[in-house]
């Protein structure tokens, strides 16, 4: 991954540097880090105008803040004038299965393996302050250290630093790692020689494009987030869009199947970080738990964990879209119960659960003694929508 150059500075500086490199590389292994590459601040000229068109399109969805920080997000420079070299890390968070055989048990819960331990910001941000004040002590100047909370375009960068390439479904991808990699960054006033870029591998392949369940794809290399299930359970704070729910399944938290299905994960493995390693009662948990999950059940189930951040409404939303869509009737009381739940996201999407679980009969008379009660015009709908489908399917039936 390190490159040579032909233009070298003298002797001492060359050395120095290279002493700073092989610091850098032992210190972020014994941090855990895996990978550790350097990329140039101007190695990136391409990301801005991408970067606009995916939000020109409206891709981002309600995703604001990627509008709002367009022009720092674009260009390295932008964010920090004063960046010399950028030391991309990263860790492996691979799984120790195919994530998406849980598919096969619609009772439970589909979680996103990023999301079945610690929050990786947490675990990541911390290892790389104590690396970043290494290089300090060691090369002077400044340093400022990122994890996906700033708009630093970690992706690309990483390309530019030989780490993987952004494959069809606009994820990094790794000939070692496959598509289970965390990244982070440490901006530095240090001269640093940059390691050489990746080249796509991708070919004529398009498995990941066509694994995706609600075609979030218009084309290679692009994503509207919009239809896209991680954004929908995770980003989107309203109802989830009625022409996802049933390709939702069970993925109650984030979806990866388009990672998973990446054939270059036959050479992955799984994490060795045990902060990153699943949790055994995340990796296939039940719905029915979930459902019965008030506020402070949810922060203590959930504490240190990135679902946290959607809150217990936003969950246990997506958790009434499994349910609805697994045909356990057995799930029927617990849904039930949360039409009378204080949000009316909940309410509403308890609605669309019961729609899908109850006979046609039974949930007319549901229908007919709950919705007149209802005050949330959101919900309303929901209740609207709901009878309207289960009288075309009594027409069909």
């Amino acid at each position: 991954m390190r490159t040579s150059t032909s233009d070298k500075p003298e002797r001492g500086r060359s050395d120095a540097g290279e002493r700073l490199r092989q610091m850098i590389d032992r210190e972020a292994r014994r941090a855990g880090f895996d990978v550790i590459a350097v990329a140039a601040p101007d190695s990136i000229p391409q990301a801005p105008a991408r970067l606009a068109e995916f939000v020109d399109a409206g891709f981002h969805g309600s995703m604001g803040w990627m509008a709002e920080t367009l022009e720092r997000r674009a260009a390295p420079k932008a964010l920090w004038a004063d960046v010399r070299s950028i030391i991309v890390l990263a860790m492996n968070y691979g799984p120790g299965e195919d994530p998406r055989a849980l598919q096969a048990m619609p009772e439970r819960g589909a979680i996103s393996v990023y999301a079945r331990n610690r929050d990786y910001h947490d675990v990541i941000k911390g290892r790389l302050k104590e690396l970043a004040g290494k290089i300090v002590a060691r090369a002077g100047g400044d340093v400022k250290v990122f994890v996906d909370t700033a708009p630093v375009m970690e992706k690309p960068l990483a390309e530019a630093a030989g780490i993987g390439w952004q494959g069809k479904h606009t994820n990094l991808v790794s000939r070692q790692f496959g598509s289970w990699l965390f990244l982070g960054t440490i901006f530095t006033t240090a001269e640093i020689t940059p390691d050489a870029r990746e080249v796509d591998h991708c070919g004529s392949c398009r498995v990941c494009l066509d694994a995706c369940p609600t075609n979030a794809f218009p084309a290679p290399y692009k994503l509207d987030a919009r239809r896209c299930i991680s954004y929908l359970t995770i980003e989107n704070k309203g109802p989830i869009p009625h022409e996802f729910r049933a390709a939702m399944g069970n993925r109650i938290y984030g979806c990866d199947d388009c990672l998973a299905a990446c054939p270059w994960n036959k050479f992955a493995q799984a994490a060795s970080e045990m902060k990153l390693a699943a949790r055994d009662d995340l990796l296939a948990p039940k719905l029915a738990d979930f459902l019965a999950m008030d506020d402070t059940a949810f922060r203590a189930f959930f504490s240190g964990s990135p679902v946290k951040r959607i809150g217990r409404d936003r969950f246990v939303r997506n958790v009434l879209v499994a349910a609805g869509n697994s045909g356990e009737r057995g799930l029927l009381a617990a849904c039930e119960s949360l039409l009378g739940d204080a949000s009316p996201l909940v309410r509403g999407a308890a609605v669309w659960a019961l729609s899908r679980l109850m006979e046609p009969a039974a949930f007319a008379a549901l229908a007919e003694a709950r919705q007149n009660g209802e005050d949330d015009a959101e919900v309303r709908r929901e209740w609207d929508f709901a009878t309207g489908w289960q009288e075309t399917i009594g027409e069909h039936a």
